[in-house]
């Protein structure tokens, strides 16, 4: 079964393209990573997939009803966790915003944090936490509705290396009950679990299975890039090409 269908999606601010035409659909149970240089329409793709934004042209679909919907539960954890940090709210209330069909209780809440390592810290305010720390509760909070997809938007931007195996390690069993769909920067943050790779830069291109090639480089990035992995962690490193004519996010 798909669980996201998209037909001939298009985004546009004012005469600027951001997504050109694109088709491609996800399998239930994929772990897809979106790719691409900075401004390439990662971040507005997600965007468009979530409903946040209407597109120009095209049809959007999750697990088959047209998207915005409220059929499907859906999990979504943003980018930026450093907005209000001065707003007087504990880890354990900012949980308990994530259960939207139903009066939250606090065993509910304190099994969410235990699932993401932060029940130790459920009475502590979200602004005294690390923005790791914050990804991991608003990882949390996603998870309160029990999604089917989940969606996340940058996760391991506010993490050292520890950090992110950690996290993509969490993601892995997740995987395990529901669709990942993620936006990276960078490529550094590749992980093994992730099975399929959606390239993103005005066009979309997806490719099943996690195998980065050259040519599917070369469709987000718009040169050539070699990718060393390390373990969960990889480096990646420009051979020779023309500045002139291509773009590429370091």
């Amino acid at each position: 079964m798909n669980a996201l269908e998209i037909e001939n999606l298009s985004f546009q601010y004012g005469r600027t393209k951001i997504i050109d035409n694109a088709s491609f659909s996800i399998q239930e149970g994929d772990f897809v990573a979106l790719i691409g240089p900075n401004g390439g329409g990662k971040s507005t793709l997600l965007k468009l997939m979530l409903g946040l934004l209407s597109p120009t042209t095209g049809v959007i679909r999750i697990f088959g009803s047209q998207v915005p919907t409220r059929k499907i539960a859906v999990g979504y954890v943003p980018q930026n966790t450093n907005a209000n940090l001065d707003f007087p709210i504990t880890v354990s209330q900012c949980v308990s915003t994530g259960f939207l069909y139903q009066k939250s209780i606090k065993d509910e809440i304190d099994f969410m944090l235990s699932r993401v390592g932060m029940l130790e810290k459920a009475e502590k305010r979200l602004g005294e936490l690390s923005g790791g720390e914050r990804q991991r509760v608003l990882l949390a909070r996603a998870l309160a509705c029990k999604p089917r997809i989940l969606f996340l938007d940058e996760p391991s931007s506010n993490m050292d290396a520890n950090g992110q195996e950690l996290l993509f390690s969490l993601l892995a069993s997740l995987n395990k009950e529901m669709t990942i769909v993620l936006v990276s920067h960078d490529l550094m943050a590749m992980s093994k679990n992730v099975k399929s790779v959606l390239c993103v830069n005005r066009c979309v291109h997806y490719h099943p299975g996690a195998g980065l090639t050259g040519a599917s480089l070369h469709e987000a990035y718009g040169c050539e890039i070699d990718l060393i992995a390390h373990g969960l962690i990889g480096h990646r490193v420009l051979s020779s090409h023309d500045h002139s004519h291509c773009h590429h996010s370091l």
